[in-house]
């Protein structure tokens, strides 16, 4: 039973051969490339369209985009970026989530 028992695993580092070689890691899979330039892109969110804002902007479809555009059509430009969390459908969390995103000026 013991011999089994290391048969089995002699065969399972076998197979495995790719994973332990030379003691490297496996590589890590990549993000997509459009999914790593969201990330990275910044919005202002005093100038930009709806359109813009809700590409940009994780949790921010089209609605709570054009909701954000009449909010500072109605009230004027954002002065702070958690004055975002005023407009209904846009919680703080969302906030935090896009902070690096958002930009007040150019």
């Amino acid at each position: 039973m013991k011999a089994y028992k290391i048969a089995l695993l002699w065969l399972g580092l076998a197979l495995a051969g790719g994973a332990f070689a030379e003691g490297k890691p496996a590589p890590a899979a990549k993000a997509p490339a459009a999914a790593v330039a969201a990330a990275q892109e910044t919005v202002n969110v005093n100038t930009a369209d709806a359109e813009t804002l809700a590409r940009v902007l994780q949790g921010i479809g089209a609605a709570k985009a054009e909701a954000i555009v009449q909010y500072r059509e109605e009230h004027g430009e954002f002065a702070d970026v958690y004055e975002l969390a005023n407009v209904k459908g846009v919680g703080e969390r969302t906030v935090e989530i896009n902070e690096d995103r958002i930009v007040l000026k150019d």
